[in-house]
């Protein structure tokens, strides 16, 4: 995985190359020759054996030192162990600062002292040694500049770009697009953040769509027994039949379970565990208990250990609302419920001889107020109840399943981990 901390370094590391390349060229070009002369030991044997011996006259000195300057292009001179100047070539080499480095014994130009005690004097020419030599220093450092700068502009450029696209996504998102994505292909951090940010805001979006429909809904819902109470509470009086009462009653009951659903349902969409009492929970006198109330048939795998870690009163509320599912769309039928281990997981089953669930519709089943083609208001459900179960059930890392029954009729089956 390619990390920006290390392709910035990388550049880094490229430019700082590059540029100590250039320096020693603009160096090696620049220096002059003197900066390429053989070593001292090497020149000075070579002076030994070319220049004439310290008896020769000044013309035959003069002549070699000729030669010198026309291989090498520098300026020379040769002077006897007293200071004396004996021969040179080119600029004037042997001056009065020279003659004061000789007496403190240090030389600023190239010096070679012979056998003899003669000494050789060597400098460029004033054409290497002038102005230019300034401006090629300046124009590599102008060189190192531009090679930095180009090394560092595309991974510089690619990072804020990326930046760019993840700012202007936020920004849209900000403002109320909640479809803006943000489209970056690297898989730097960058790219991790981008992708992290569409993630987040996919939830955002199906949470919020998912809130918006849970509001709509519920305002549809809670207008049917609102005005069937409104009714009631209208014909109410002295002479009040008890089925009337009864009526007012049940419209109560209705409403009171359907914003217990709803409150619980938006604290699960919210944050799934939050407020779960997690603890160690036998669901086999759960359901007993729930079938012995609905009056449905309970069937208990074999062995005593059915215990799972979960919040009671959530889970006992799955198996009433199965239960109340399966008595009220299974036409009057047996109801029947199993709780058993099948590997790893707790399995809680309740089955109906009911007309069923078609195959398209066994997923929406669990949307929430979805109600299967047939079924009206005044079955009594209002299409929160599976919503809640399937909630409940992943909160609690299981699932909920709607299942054909052989021989007609469904099957909705609920898994749990095992708590071993």
């Amino acid at each position: 995985m390619r990390r920006l901390y290390l392709r910035i370094y990388l550049a880094v590391l490229v430019s700082i190359a590059l540029s100590v390349a250039l320096a020693g060229l603009a160096w090696r070009f620049a220096a002059g020759p003197e900066n390429f002369m053989p070593r001292q030991q090497f020149v000075q044997a070579v002076a030994e054996r070319m220049l004439p011996p310290a008896n020769a006259t000044p013309a035959q000195m003069r002549e070699s030192l000729e030669r010198w300057q026309q291989l090498s292009g520098f300026d020379f001179a040769l002077v006897a162990p007293d200071g004396r100047l004996l021969a040179s070539v080119g600029g004037e080499i042997w001056d009065e600062a020279a003659r004061a480095e000789l007496r403190r014994g240090s030389f600023a130009r190239h010096s070679i002292v012979l056998a003899d005690g003669r000494r050789l004097l060597a400098q460029p020419p004033p054409s290497m040694r002038g102005p230019f030599r300034g401006l090629g220093w300046l124009l590599a450092l102008l060189g190192i500049a531009v090679i930095v700068a180009l090394c560092a502009w595309p991974v510089v450029r690619r990072l804020t770009r990326d930046l760019e696209k993840l700012e202007s996504g936020v920004a849209s998102f900000g403002a109320g697009q909640l479809s803006a994505r943000v489209h970056v292909k690297s898989k730097d951090e960058v790219g991790r953040l981008s992708h992290t940010f569409n993630e987040t805001a996919e939830r955002i979006e199906t949470l919020v769509r998912a809130n918006r429909a849970l509001l709509a809904n519920a305002s549809h819902e809670l207008r049917s027994p609102l005005a069937r109470l409104r009714m009631s509470v209208e014909s109410i009086g002295a002479d009040t039949s008890p089925s009337v009462r009864e009526e007012i009653a049940r419209n109560i009951r209705e409403l009171d379970s359907l914003v217990d659903e709803i409150l619980t349902s938006s604290r699960l969409d919210a944050r799934p565990d939050s407020g779960l009492k997690i603890e160690p929970v036998d669901l086999r006198p759960l359901a007993a208990e729930e079938c012995a109330r609905s009056g449905a048939e309970f069937h208990a795998g074999p062995g005593s250990d059915a215990e799972v870690r979960g919040d009671a009163r959530l889970l006992q509320r799955v198996m009433r609302n199965l239960l109340e599912n399966a008595i009220r769309y299974g036409n009057g039928s047996r109801v029947e419920a199993s709780l058993y281990v099948s590997g790893n997981e707790m399995r809680f089953d309740v089955c109906d001889r009911g007309p069923g669930v078609s195959e398209s519709e066994r997923e929406r089943i669990f949307e929430p107020f979805y109600r299967p083609a047939g079924a009206s208001e005044r079955s009594g459900g209002v299409g929160l109840g599976l919503a809640l179960v399937r909630q409940i059930a992943r909160a609690h890392g299981g699932d909920a399943l709607c299942l054909p029954r052989d021989g007609g009729g469904a099957c909705f089956r609920v898994t749990l981990p095992d708590a071993k």
